[in-house]
């Protein structure tokens, strides 16, 4: 009887311990449900996705390095060069596309004569983006 118990007095008591036998059942059902459909789970749907296409990335600029020391001497890309050869050079290099971006290095000691003839050369003959290099360990000083 599934509510006696075994006891040596004779007197019939409610049984104390749980069946575990249906949950074993239903445990092993739920394994035999997930061996067959777990291979389903790793096929793959078949779409037809759309394609869509992207315009190409731009071209990163020519980066154009015009230093000039203390003595005022200037130098394109670290070929010393004339300051009256600079509008020439400004003219070809700003026909290009992209734009290039003059990148200005400056002594400490030089006159800001120099840099403003050069900033007007540049800028007078289509060079529009000009930026200034500066050494970032002296700012704290």
């Amino acid at each position: 009887m599934a509510f006696g118990g075994f006891n040596d007095n004779g007197q019939q008591a409610p049984m104390a311990d749980i069946n575990v036998t249906p949950m074993v059942d239903v445990m092993l059902v739920l394994l035999v449900i997930f061996i067959i459909t777990a291979p389903l789970f790793t096929h793959a749907i078949k779409l037809e996705l759309p394609s869509a296409a992207s315009a190409p990335a731009p071209e990163k600029p020519e980066t154009i390095t015009l230093a000039i020391n203390a003595e005022g001497r200037l130098f394109w890309n670290n070929a010393p060069v004339a300051l009256e050869e600079l509008p020439g050079r400004f003219v070809t290099s700003s026909g290009k596309k992209p734009l290039p971006e003059l990148q200005l290095r400056a002594d400490k000691g030089t006159r800001y004569e120099v840099i403003a003839q050069v900033m007007a050369a540049a800028q007078g003959n289509g060079m529009t983006k000009i930026g200034f290099v500066t050494d970032p360990k002296d700012v704290g000083k």
